[in-house]
């Protein structure tokens, strides 16, 4: 057989297949692209709702155990501190029956130390600042302020209540009284140290 002759019988066999081939319309394929679309966007669409479910239900929960984390976090606390208000409310009970006076300020000192112990171990620290100290104003609060002879002025002459911190945070400054000298009284003083550094390099002066 010729190549003419087959090439002619190959295209024949192609125009009978396109012929029998059915015919795809543009707007079926369209349409069914559409509902293809649909179909995936409602997918989605279900997926975003139910993310959007967990994601409220695990706020909820979290919600939760935040509340009961914080209602009961002091719950160990609370435990150690209870022996001490046993012991205080039993002296109470003894200061009605009993005159050994000594022996009941010694318990409730006991009991005092204890809770003081109980509390620094959950981070809680007292600190009382010492006479002569100078004022901070982070860790002192002045209640009123007075002259001291011995005292600088700014420092702490009296200490009317102790402060406390919690770890490195002080929750309650120290109430303190201040030194705060008068300008004369001042001038004073700065006049009787150098008449005394004058009289003391007078007297070295003459021994020499």
């Amino acid at each position: 057989m010729k190549e003419s002759e087959v090439l002619n019988e190959s295209l024949e066999v192609k125009e009978e297949v396109s012929k029998s081939a059915p015919e795809v319309s543009p707007e079926v394929s369209l349409e069914e692209k559409l509902k293809q679309m649909e179909q995936e966007l409602k997918e989605w669409k279900d997926r975003a709702l139910r993310y959007a479910a967990e994601v409220e239900n695990l706020k909820k929960s979290l919600k939760r155990e935040k509340e009961e984390y914080y209602k009961f976090a002091l719950e160990a606390v609370f435990k150690e501190l209870l022996p001490s208000i046993d012991n205080l409310e039993r002296a109470l009970e003894a200061f009605e029956h009993s005159s050994n006076l000594s022996a009941l300020k010694e318990g409730v000192y006991i009991s005092l130390k204890v809770i003081h112990q109980t509390l620094e171990k959950f981070g809680l620290k007292q600190f009382e600042p010492a006479i002569g100290e100078a004022f901070h104003p982070h860790y002192h609060e002045a209640l009123a302020t007075d002259y001291h002879p011995e005292v600088p002025n700014g420092g702490i002459i009296k200490v009317f209540q102790k402060g406390y911190k919690l770890h490195d945070r002080v929750i309650r400054p120290a109430l303190v009284c201040v030194c705060m000298k008068d300008k004369k009284i001042e001038e004073k003083e700065v006049s009787e140290k150098e008449e005394l550094q004058n009289s003391e390099n007078q007297e070295n002066s003459n021994e020499q």
